[in-house]
């Protein structure tokens, strides 16, 4: 099978990159995300981060090599984000040698010295014998009971909103993604011939596919029309982030409708999180063709009535 990517032939361990931070000017409830460097440096971090699923797309020639064509079509990728990375730092993927026949592998990222960056797991079918990254750590998770921020929020509340959602080359996604797939195809650590308006004509599906990374950006647009977070102002982070194509890839210029569900509430010393499952349907179909686990956690510091609040409540 000819690979599209235009770098060499791709290795279980990946080359060093230096991912581009894209996210300097987002906005999110009228202000800077944790992305902007003056933003990050109130709470405590040397610069804004690089977002997290930007990563996502140095495994793709990793996993297209060891699967092939499923990757794309019925992949899945598990992880849970362990450091930052700012801008200019170099990052190496890896995934681990599958058994003969298997369909499942781990992985891990990591930066040029070491650091590491995000652990998890891939794979590609309908389901897999053994449990991928994020549901694991669900599954660990203790009931929370000081919640501040998101006390309002409840474990099997929907989506407020219906959302319909479509990602075009030249289409602006919005204050949370100040970019356009065009913009990031140009800078994407891991090209690759199916992104392209041209190259995609090529694909095995005759037109050009959304890379990994930027499926979260297509679900990740109207998260805000969901009113799934917690009070604000709070700033926030992505701490864990699972994407499944069920019935993949999925394509540019497509109309999707989205539908979303809080899944888990938890809490740690510096955050609370909301777990979000959003599924993806085809509209003229009603086919369900992907879901997305998303870890919000929202740092306890960047609200400024917790400690008040948190008093108020008995928690303090």
């Amino acid at each position: 099978m000819t690979s599209p990517f235009s770098s060499a032939a791709p290795r279980l361990c990946g080359p060093l990159r230096q991912p581009r931070q894209m996210l300097a000017e987002q906005k999110y409830d009228d202000h800077k995300s944790i992305h902007d460097d003056a933003m990050a440096e109130t709470l405590g971090l040397r610069a804004g981060p690089i977002e997290g699923p930007t990563h996502f797309s140095q495994f793709d020639p990793l996993l297209f090599h060891l699967f092939g064509m499923a990757w794309f079509e019925s992949g899945c990728i598990s992880a849970h984000y362990q450091n930052m990375v700012v801008g200019g730092e170099s990052v190496r993927a890896f995934v681990d040698l599958p058994a003969p026949g298997a369909t499942f592998v781990r992985l891990h990222a990591e930066k040029a010295d070491g650091t590491p960056v995000l652990i998890g797991t891939a794979s590609v079918g309908a389901a897999s014998q053994h449990p991928h990254e994020l549901p694991q750590r669900i599954a660990k998770l203790r009931a929370p009971t000081a919640l501040v921020i998101n006390r309002d929020l409840r474990v099997g509340q929907r989506g407020a909103a219906v959302e319909k959602i479509r990602m075009d080359f030249e289409q602006h996604m919005g204050d949370h993604y100040p970019f356009t797939l065009a913009d990031k195809l140009k800078v994407i650590t891991e090209p690759c011939d199916w992104y392209t308006p041209e190259g995609g004509k090529h694909s095995p599906w005759g037109r050009p596919i959304i890379p990994t990374e930027m499926i979260s950006v297509l679900l990740g647009a109207t998260l805000g029309e969901a009113q799934l977070g917690g009070r604000k102002p709070a700033v926030g982070l992505f701490a864990g982030q699972e994407i499944r194509l069920i019935k993949g890839p999925l394509f540019v210029g497509q109309d999707y409708e989205l539908d979303r569900e809080i899944i888990a509430l938890s809490e740690s010393a510096r955050t609370e999180s909301v777990w979000v499952r959003t599924k993806v349907y085809e509209i003229s179909s009603r086919t369900l063709v992907a879901e997305m686990i998303l870890n919000g956690a929202t740092m306890k510091a960047s609200y400024p009535n917790y400690e008040a609040e948190a008093g108020e409540l008995g928690l303090a």
